[in-house]
């Protein structure tokens, strides 16, 4: 999770609260350097509306359980979600969020999406660190605007 600047000092539960009503957005790969630059090389792919409270108890195996307006949406162009961007009610940006097969933070239900057919989320985590999970290596060893260089192991 890349977490905007004006939600950077808020708790997670702070984040899921501020997340109630708002959308989440779908978009192929290119995804910004940080959750303060605007998406502009990326396909909108689908958007979800969270219903409110956005999240309900976490599940057992500590993935949240995102709460939305309908479980499923249609998508509206062709691509590989390779990120989401979660917005509140009044356009706010609160953070990005990676997505994908593996250790990504959001799962969907197909690995690409049509126009028209169904997107479903079917498991969400929040990774607080903010890299790509899968390369720690790559991601975490550049440094990043406004941010010191990571120490890699």
């Amino acid at each position: 999770m890349l977490v905007a600047s004006e939600f950077a000092s808020s708790s997670l539960d702070d984040i899921k609260a501020a997340l109630a009503g708002g959308t989440l957005t779908f978009y192929s790969v290119a995804r910004p350097v940080n959750a303060d630059h605007p998406v502009d090389r990326s396909g909108k792919l689908a958007a979800f509306t969270f219903a409110t409270p956005a999240f309900a108890t976490p599940s057992e195996d500590g993935s949240e359980v995102p709460s939305f307006v309908d479980a499923a949406v249609k998508a509206g162009e062709v691509g590989t979600p390779g990120f989401a961007r979660a917005v509140t009610a009044d356009g706010k940006t609160v953070a990005d969020f990676s997505v994908g097969p593996g250790t990504r933070e959001i799962k969907l239900a197909e690995v690409s999406c049509s126009p028209g057919a169904p997107v479903k989320v079917v498991k969400f985590t929040f990774n607080p660190e903010g890299g790509w999970p899968e390369r720690p290596d790559y991601y975490d060893a550049h440094p990043r605007p406004g941010y010191s260089l990571p120490k890699v192991r």
